[in-house]
């Protein structure tokens, strides 16, 4: 067991970028000498809940097996050592662009219209309200808002007046998932919408995978007041992490971005970044959204992505 240690903290020393001090397990170690249980403790010692240490040690054992060495350096990046398919399969959700670019989430149909004619062409209404009436009305004038103009349109949770009302896509949280029977999950892909999901981390991403997204969302990388997440931001080595395992799909970093991270943030391989106050709390929303999708492509050419 003193070689399984050893090897356990050479990990954890090897792969601090994906620590979460918060969330540390500074206590766990190793339950024998197999490379699952030596990377499950490793993972809760950087952090990781334990659904999602669970996923990295049984991909270590995978990558283990499938190379013929347990590599310290090698954090599992590939899809097959994490049991994720990457051919698409006829009950997949319709693609979406690889690189969805700025990705706006807005609070109501005028915020949309107001995007759309700016340039961008990924927005999102999340549009809050207790009264289905009102809900159905904005998502209508949310559609009638990027006709023409070259946007696509997510509608956020409302996912059966979206069908009805013939919208691009939807976008899904987990409890979302919790609740979804088959066949509505089936009713939206058959209605022809693209399906985006929104993670927290592995075990959620394997979640997800299975459905076969349009898009993954993944975060929050930074802190956000936006709304209680069930995790600490992930961080830039996390969202590294992740968008490498997920690089046959289109990745959204999401949580706290602004201008001030995007180089970083195009490092990690994500092709899409999703932004609220950024853009609706500028002086100049149009011009900050015009900015922001120029400076992104600036940080991605600069990526040679």
């Amino acid at each position: 067991m003193h070689n399984a240690l050893q090897t356990m903290l050479a990990i954890v020393e090897r792969h601090q970028a994906l620590g979460l001090p918060s969330n540390t397990d500074a206590q766990a170690m190793p339950a024998d000498d197999t490379p699952r249980a030596i990377a499950y403790a490793a993972a809760r010692r950087l952090g990781f809940i334990p659904a999602d240490a669970e996923c990295v040690a049984q991909a270590w054992q995978r990558q283990t097996e499938r190379t013929g060495r347990f590599d310290v350096d090698a954090w599992p990046s590939e899809a097959v050592d994490f049991g994720v398919r990457t051919n698409a399969l006829p009950q997949d959700f319709p693609p979406a662009p690889l690189a969805l670019g700025v990705y706006a989430v807005l609070p109501s149909a005028e915020w949309v219209g107001r995007m759309a004619l700016a340039g961008l062409t990924t927005v999102q209404l999340r549009f809050k309200s207790a009264d289905a009436q009102a809900v159905r009305n904005e998502i209508r004038a949310a559609i009638d808002a990027v006709a023409g103009t070259g946007a696509n349109l997510y509608i956020n949770d409302h996912w059966q007046e979206a069908v009805a009302a013939g919208a691009y896509g939807v976008h899904l949280g987990q409890e979302d998932l919790d609740t979804l029977k088959p066949e509505e999950l089936a009713q939206i892909r058959d209605a022809g919408l693209r399906l985006g999901l929104s993670t927290h981390g592995y075990a959620e991403m394997l979640r997800a995978e299975a459905v076969g997204p349009s898009y993954v969302a993944l975060g929050a990388v930074f802190p956000t007041t936006l709304k209680a997440m069930p995790t600490p931001p992930q961080g830039l080595g996390r969202l590294g992490a992740y968008a490498r395992l997920l690089r046959h799909r289109p990745v959204v970093a999401i949580g706290g971005i602004g201008a001030e991270h995007l180089g970083a943030v195009a490092a990690t391989g994500a092709g899409s970044f999703a932004v609220v106050r950024a853009i609706t709390a500028a002086a100049d929303p149009e011009a900050a959204a015009r900015e922001l999708q120029a400076l992104w492509e600036e940080q991605r050419k600069a990526q040679k992505i």
